[in-house]
């Protein structure tokens, strides 16, 4: 359930492309998230209390609002594959995050899984043209990063109201804290808006915003925090698929070698550690009789 989630903001790019007015990045994602939250949060009639007015607001900053605006920011200054590719460290960082802040255990095969993941986005998306811009590579490393550091904080503040209003608060969060700077960079929504931009509108708040963002915070109450963010991996994949299957875009070998790569790093991550059999019991025949060891009662019974 949880990787549905990457897999539909797979679907963010074709949807902006070919439903939404042009160079209007910041109005999206205001549409995107604020209408959902306030839609969750009427639905479930509850609101904040205690620790959770702050911790709201910072989770949805994180989350949501900074995210996007430095997400933004790398997409207009660098190719689509380096931001892409420089996002794919997300996962490395929200394993780093957990061994400190959870307690999770920070495993080689992770580590192997997360530079692998970031080496088939690589081939996936890069470009050999591609062109580097300082600021560019800065939103999008402090984008991961932001975004690493909500999810091991979603993780660690269990909320102890029902999803789908934590979901409302974050969103409504997020959404106010881009509305001021989406006024000010973009200036007031177009008044011409057709019924397939009200469609594609629709099509981003409802899908990839309250089901989209309500499935990966369930996912992270149910999952570790790296499993879940290894998920996002999808999202690139997803992409590219639809890319060459709806907009006729060309695929490569290299890039299906780079889908196979992140498929497997997924895969990979979300493997349980095997656990160790139980030692045999220990026994002790006496006089013709069978002891067996009270310390090994456990383990006998398992």
């Amino acid at each position: 359930m949880t990787a549905l989630t990457p897999a539909i903001w797979g679907t963010t790019f074709l949807a902006t492309t070919e439903l939404l007015p042009p160079d209007r990045p910041l109005l999206a994602a205001v549409i995107r998230a604020l209408p959902a939250g306030l839609l969750l949060v009427a639905i479930t009639r509850r609101v904040p209390r205690g620790s959770w007015w702050w911790r709201s607001l910072v989770l949805g900053a994180l989350n949501i609002g900074v995210f996007f605006a430095l997400l933004f920011v790398g997409a207009y200054r660098l190719p689509g594959g380096v931001a892409a590719t420089i996002g794919a460290v997300q996962p490395l960082l929200v394993a780093m995050l957990s061994a400190g802040l959870l307690g999770e255990r920070l495993t080689p095969r992770t580590l192997l899984a997360a530079v692998a993941g970031v080496a088939g986005v690589g081939l996936l998306v890069l470009r050999a043209d591609a062109r580097l811009d300082a600021i560019g590579v800065a939103a999008a490393l402090g984008g991961a990063a932001v975004m690493a550091t909500g999810v091991v904080l979603s993780k660690r503040w269990q909320s102890p109201a029902p999803l789908l209003a934590t979901t409302g608060w974050q969103l409504v969060a997020g959404g106010v804290l881009m509305l001021p700077v989406a006024l000010v960079a973009e200036g007031a929504p177009p008044a011409g808006l057709t019924a397939v931009n009200l469609a594609g509108y629709a099509y981003l708040s409802l899908i990839g915003a309250a089901l989209a963002y309500a499935l990966w915070f369930r996912g992270l109450r149910e999952l570790p925090a790296t499993k879940v963010t290894f998920l996002g991996l999808l999202s690139p994949v997803v992409a590219t698929a639809l890319g060459w299957a709806v907009l006729g875009q060309e695929l490569t070998a290299l890039q299906v070698l780079g889908a196979i790569i992140v498929l497997a790093a997924l895969v990979t991550a979300q493997l349980q550690p095997a656990r160790p059999l139980p030692a045999a019991p220990r026994v002790l025949v006496r006089g013709g009789v069978l002891i067996e060891d009270i310390r090994d009662h456990k383990e006998t019974a398992a």
